[in-house]
């Protein structure tokens, strides 16, 4: 889940930070996401009654897991096709490689998929000599540049067109301009030979419908198509939680989940495959390969706090309004799954111990629960996982003192009122004029680190409780 570094977040929050281009590219681009988001969702009308009615979908399905996923299984097997169960993501990238080895694959070509990213599957197909190629746009141009999505839906939010130019003439050794369509054109280009010369196809499953035994993909261009129609063996990569019951729940999903990604009112193309190619049909995959992957999910089943964890259904939305995720973008979280579904997630289906302090990267401001499409509460699930994280260590003597001061303030009206104006008076006097506040705020390490990148408005003459004090005066008789 998470990337091999042995920097803590602090440090890449930093890093990120001092990157003025990426802050304005990650904050440009999803305001135009949640602009889109609001219009697509306005224009839909009734939005918190379809957000209630994919909640409530979403938990059903979850709590009755086991009885859909026997039920997906049992119409997949009836059709004849390939099932495989892995505990972990050892587990199902040795799958993958395995099937891949058996069909002397040389080249396999992926369409967009973050389950494969929690599975660092290209990096196990090429430990056994197999090429994988990302054919989706934005993760072909993260795959060259050895890097990993930024963001669950737009993978190369943190580039720009020269950016993309100087991989793009790397990897095809050509003279390239900057223009994108000249940047997409070489895409084509490049990656339409490989699908016709790929023995295998990998794809990950937004959704699978259990009454029929069908894979839905939902994508924007179509490598999605081409990867599951042109090798002759397709391998589906999916986790456990992403079943639907019908193809009737799939219709409020379809609205759902590009009306909160992208703004779309659908996305590009919709592929539902209910298997490999039939009798009698012109093209399709020879075989299909469904691996149902656990990796910690079956973890939070049952569990009163995070369980509805597995409501999710990748949109990206709670990325889009979070204010930690817009100022340092998805590389400072070190983890497949970034922003605030990143930050519970990760430590949720990590084992490794670094996670845990991914709970830190938000403000509890709620924006994120308040944009998820099918109501997640994330912000009480980073304030469990934050309790958590403390009762694993002990508090600190100084810790300890300054909860014990701070529940003496907060008990008592007057300390707490004589605590306010202090700090008021504190604040005025620090910051007086805006270059006296740089040259002082820094100077108080409890505040440095926090105070380095925010600049603060001077505090009003009066504080709102005083002002209330004397609008009540006022107004008796």
């Amino acid at each position: 889940m998470l990337v091999e570094t042995t920097d803590e977040l602090q440090a890449r929050a930093e890093f990120a930070l001092g990157d003025a281009f990426l802050r304005k590219a990650v904050r440009f681009t999803v305001e135009r996401l949640r602009t889109g988001k609001a219009e697509s969702t306005a224009a839909l009308g009734r939005w918190q009654e379809w957000r209630e009615r994919g909640r409530a979908v979403r938990t059903h399905v979850i709590e009755h897991l086991d009885y859909y996923l026997e039920q997906f299984s049992d119409r997949l097997l009836e059709g004849g096709h390939h099932l495989h169960f892995a505990a972990d993501a050892a587990e199902a990238a040795a799958i993958v490689t395995r099937i891949a080895r058996e069909r002397r694959a040389k080249l396999v070509v992926k369409s967009k998929s973050m389950v494969s990213e929690e599975l660092h599957l290209n990096q196990h197909l090429a430990d056994a000599g197999i090429e994988a190629l990302e054919t989706d746009l934005g993760e072909w141009i993260v795959q060259l540049a050895h890097e990993m999505p930024s963001h669950l839906i737009i993978p190369a939010i943190h580039k720009n067109r020269h950016q993309v130019q100087a991989l793009f003439e790397a990897e095809g050794n050509v003279p390239l301009s900057p223009e994108t369509q000249t940047l997409a054109a070489h895409a084509r280009r490049r990656l339409r030979q490989r699908f016709a010369e790929a023995d295998i196809g990998i794809t990950g499953c937004n959704f699978a419908i259990a009454d029929t035994g069908s894979v839905v993909l939902f994508t924007n261009e179509g490598n999605g198509r081409m990867v599951t129609t042109l090798p002759k063996t397709h391998i589906v990569v999916m986790g456990m939680e992403r079943i639907l019951p019908s193809l009737a729940d799939l219709e409020l999903m379809a609205n759902l989940l590009p009306r909160s990604a992208t703004g779309q009112k659908i996305t590009t193309y919709v592929n539902l495959l209910s298997g490999a190619r039939r009798e009698g049909e012109a093209d399709g995959a020879r075989e299909l390969h469904v691996v149902i992957l656990d990796n910690g999910r079956s973890a939070q089943l049952g569990h009163p706090d995070y369980q509805e964890i597995l409501n999710c259904i990748r949109c990206g939305a709670c990325l889009n309004v979070c204010p930690v995720y817009r100022q340092v973008g998805g590389h400072a979280y070190a983890s497949v799954y970034s922003g605030p579904i990143g930050a519970v997630l990760t430590p949720l289906l990590s084992r490794d111990p670094r996670a845990r302090e991914l709970a830190n990267a938000s403000t509890l401001c709620g924006a994120c629960t308040e944009a998820c499409p099918v109501k997640i509460p994330l912000h009480d699930m980073l304030v469990h996982l934050r309790r958590d994280n403390a009762q694993r260590l002990p508090n600190t003597s100084l810790e300890k003192q300054g909860f014990a001061l701070w529940s003496l303030i907060f008990s008592r009206p007057f300390l707490y009122r004589l605590a306010l104006r202090l700090a008021r008076f504190a604040e005025r006097f620090l910051l007086r004029t805006g270059s006296r506040s740089r040259r002082r705020l820094p100077m108080l390490p409890a505040v440095e680190a926090w105070a380095r990148h925010r600049s603060l408005p001077l505090p009003a003459r009066k504080s709102f409780r005083e002002r209330f004090r004397e609008l009540s005066r006022a107004k008796r008789p």
